[in-house]
């Protein structure tokens, strides 16, 4: 779903108002979405961002899956929301709390209602509130009967009623029927908040194009949710959330691991080279796999392996053949891709290592979001391995993190991390398309001769670049390029086996400056007050957008606060040490219980103040706020003594 950002949305479709209700103009609205994970929630939310991408608003998405596979139908465990946030102005986060709730099953209102603000509205599937399904849950009485939702506004729709009765005469069985109902939500919320519904009904009929019945059926449930709005009197106010004013250029909705698989396919195309991803599908990443599979006419090469250790092999195998080896994964991966990721460096091949990183230890979260990886890809590998780290900020920085990373690894010859995470991966905003010809040249030079420094007519796979010190990359066959490399310690220049210690004691010091001397951007600082700030706010990965929210809402409150985010996480920016001691306080957020602090702390010697949340999901902009506030306020006491 594209559109150009010049304020014009995408207009209606046929279905229009014709009843008069009073329309209210909001700037911003949090809608959730939640049922059992086969309502068809994800499905719902997603439909509702596209037609909200198409009307020209920014937004920002939240998907939360149940862990269990199928847990039992009407069970907490089995709850699946869908969380969409959409402005007039560029927004950060999904939102914290909604403010709709739309709950399919008392499951789903028990799961979710304490996120809801009091004076929140909550439109309830009533055919679902029967005793057995409100034992399940644990409610011992109706929440309809007593003042469990008196602090809400509260809209009671016997959504299946209502579906199975629009589709009374399309032939289809009492069971197919109800499915539909989420497609009634859909048009419910849709005629609330005036969204477009042609594009909607397009999709449906694309989507089931090989099952016209069952598209029809959809579509007039979607229509009977637009009508049922339209002609109850139980709403009598609809809203309105104007198009933002973003960049000009042509936008599209997506999600994280689009982007990222879109971000592989540029560099590939700007490098020259065919890529091959060799992957073993695991949740989050495995989305991935999947987009890239869709794009063999530009030279990339998917391939399934059996196992991690499989994937990563062939996709080292291929960049030692001249190609560009990719493999995408989770936590649990990335332990088992470990030593052929230390091969890597070792034989210094380009390799992308795409870490989508989930709750852990073990099996953990699967469905969940963290940022505990850190250390293991800083430092999960035996020896000294010391490997590039590049961490996107948002679902649409993604695409720019994937062609940094790929830049990295072709410069330098290493394997580089890419930390994502499942809130990135799975979320989405709209991405600003980018003009190819501004990308980065990625091509690279193999060399063709014997090197110049030797005189024996030999090639030596480890004569370095002065500059980058980035070895020689010699496609196999080359007449007259013959060369041994592998995981044994490798003699320096000729890369004959060596196991001298003076040998082993310069090449990891070699290996250790060419990471150390990668060229990386000086961290940028964003504050507002002038340089009156005293405490940075400083993240990576997925934080920055409550980070971000969370600083506008404390400096609205006439509070200082400086923030600055970092991409590169080895090596550092070389102006990252003079900023932290430039502040009274530093703060870092984590997803984790302090990697980045840890690391932090022990190279610039700056006592940071480490905030951290390990409960699978992201941070609140709200709860960052308070965490601020308080800090500025104790430095600023302090500072008074």
């Amino acid at each position: 779903m594209s559109t150009s950002a010049n304020g014009n949305g995408a207009g209606h479709g046929s279905l229009a108002a014709t009843r008069p209700t009073e329309i209210s103009k909001l700037d911003r609205v949090v809608i959730r979405f939640a049922g059992d994970s086969g309502d068809g929630m994800q499905l719902t939310g997603d439909r509702f961002t596209s037609e909200a991408a198409a009307f020209g608003n920014d937004l920002s998405t939240m998907p939360n899956f149940p862990a269990e596979i199928r847990a039992p139908q009407g069970t907490i465990p089995g709850v699946s929301s869908f969380q969409v946030h959409f402005a007039d102005y560029d927004i950060l986060t999904p939102g914290d709390r909604p403010d709709v709730l739309v709950a399919m099953n008392p499951a789903a209102l028990k799961a979710n209602l304490a996120d809801v603000p009091h004076g929140g509205t909550i439109i309830l599937n009533t055919d679902e509130f029967i005793k057995r399904n409100l034992t399940k849950v644990g409610y011992a009485t109706d929440p309809l009967d007593d003042d469990t939702l008196a602090p809400y506004q509260v809209h009671r729709v016997a959504m299946s009623t209502l579906t199975q009765g629009a589709l009374a005469d399309t032939g289809l069985g009492k069971k197919d029927a109800e499915r539909c109902k989420n497609m009634f939500a859909l048009g419910l919320l849709s005629w609330m908040y005036h969204r477009p519904t042609e594009g909607t009904e397009r999709f449906l009929r694309e989507k089931f194009a090989k099952k016209p019945d069952i598209a029809e059926a959809n579509i007039l449930a979607f229509r009977a949710g637009w009508n049922y709005g339209e002609t109850t009197e139980s709403f009598a106010t609809t809203f309105q959330v104007a198009p933002a004013k973003l960049t000009q250029g042509t936008y599209r909705q997506i999600t994280g691991n689009t982007a990222l698989a879109y971000g592989i396919v540029a560099a590939g195309q700007r490098s020259g080279l065919q890529i091959l991803l060799g992957t073993y599908p695991i949740t989050p990443a495995s989305d991935i796999l999947h987009e890239l599979s869709k794009h063999k006419n530009f030279g990339i090469i998917t391939f399934q392996a059996e196992d991690e250790i499989a994937g990563i092999g062939a996709a080292l195998g291929a960049s030692y053949g001249g190609a560009l080896g990719v493999t995408s994964t989770s936590g649990p991966g990335v332990a088992l891709k470990s030593e052929a990721v230390g091969l890597g460096v070792m034989v210094e091949l380009p390799l992308v290592v795409i870490d989508v990183q989930r709750g852990g230890p073990s099996t953990g979260l699967p469905t969940k979001t963290e940022q505990a990886d850190l250390l293991q890809a800083m430092f999960g590998r035996n020896g000294e391995s010391p490997v590039p780290i590049v961490a996107p900020l948002s679902p649409a920085d993604c695409f720019d993190a994937a062609v940094e990373a790929t830049r990295i690894a072709l410069k330098y010859r290493t394997p580089v991390l890419l930390l994502s995470d499942g809130a990135i991966a799975n979320g989405s905003e709209p991405w600003l398309i980018p003009d190819v010809e501004t990308l980065p040249d990625l091509r690279v030079e193999f060399a063709t001769e014997p090197n110049a420094e030797n005189d024996s007519g030999e090639f030596w796979p480890y004569v370095r670049d002065p500059e980058t010190l980035a070895r020689a990359w010699a496609i196999p066959g080359t007449p007259g390029l013959q060369h041994r490399i592998g995981g044994l310690e490798k003699a320096d220049k000729t890369g004959h086996i060596s196991y001298d210690p003076a040998n082993h004691d310069k090449m990891v010091r070699l290996r250790q400056a060419k990471i150390d001397g990668i060229d990386v951007p000086d961290l940028v600082v964003d504050d507002p007050s002038g340089g009156k700030a005293r405490v940075l706010a400083l993240g990576w990965g997925s934080s920055f957008g409550p980070i971000g929210a969370a600083c506008r809402r404390v400096r609205k409150l006439g509070l200082p606060i400086a923030q600055a985010h970092l991409r590169h996480l080895n090596p550092l920016p070389a102006n990252l040490g003079d900023i932290l001691r430039s502040y009274d306080k530093v703060v870092v957020p984590e997803m984790n219980l302090g990697q980045l602090a840890l690391l932090l702390r022990a190279k610039y010697l700056v006592d940071v103040h480490s905030h951290t949340k390990v409960a699978g999901m992201a941070f609140m902009a709200e709860e960052l706020q308070n965490v601020f506030s308080e800090i500025i306020t104790s430095v600023a006491t302090e500072a008074a003594k």
